[in-house]
């Protein structure tokens, strides 16, 4: 792999963090993952955007710098790191999710935080249509993401491409369609995953 630090991305029930703990047992990776359950708004916020929305997105920003922070200061920089995460993802959602005045608020301690951060070497991006991620959710069965609106989802994912386009001048940003793929049961998709993470990419965007 030659990439240091990868960066596994998708929207809601994509598979992110699956296919990042599947690379991370094979490279011995260090993985880091989101740790969405410890958010006390996240139950309350599917029920209430607009109440909870900017506690939610503050508790997630400072949760994913402590963690990619902690792991800056102790990386031995030859090994391999892989998130399922990306650092930016805090501004996307809070985008979509937070009203005008909150979100200039939101901004100014994002751009803070976000310039002491490393960026990773390669961004893959699952994507999957509004009606697989829906039943992916489903499959997993947590009860405080029953509700997410289809509309919630297609604003993320608009997000994503968005904000992709604005950084394809400084970042390698690979967009997989994952709509036919089963990498945690078949193991062709997933070697075929893993082929692609191990080729050299272009600064820019690359679909495939």
């Amino acid at each position: 792999m030659q990439y240091r630090f990868i960066t596994i991305e998708g929207n809601i029930g994509a598979g992110k963090t699956t296919l990042a703990e599947m690379l991370a047992k094979e490279f011995e990776a260090e993985l880091i993952l989101e740790q969405f359950a410890d958010n006390p708004f996240l139950p309350e916020f599917y029920k209430d955007q607009d109440r909870y929305a900017f506690p939610l997105e503050l508790f997630f920003m400072a949760e994913r710098y402590q963690q990619l922070q902690d792991s800056v200061q102790g990386r031995l920089f030859n090994n391999l790191l892989i998130t399922d995460y990306l650092f930016s993802k805090s501004l996307l959602f809070a985008k979509t999710t937070l009203k005008q005045n909150e979100l200039d608020l939101y901004m100014r301690l994002f751009r803070i935080i976000y310039a002491s951060l490393p960026k990773p070497d390669l961004i893959v991006y699952l994507h999957n249509p509004v009606e697989k991620l829906i039943e992916n959710i489903a499959k997993r069965g947590r009860s405080y993401e029953a509700d997410i609106p289809p509309e919630y989802l297609e604003s993320i994912e608009q997000a994503y491409f968005t904000y992709f386009k604005e950084i394809q001048e400084q970042q390698r940003i690979v967009i997989i369609d994952a709509k036919n793929m089963d990498f945690v049961h078949r193991d062709i998709d997933y070697y075929n995953l893993r082929r692609i993470l191990s080729q050299e990419h272009k600064i820019g965007i690359t679909y495939l």
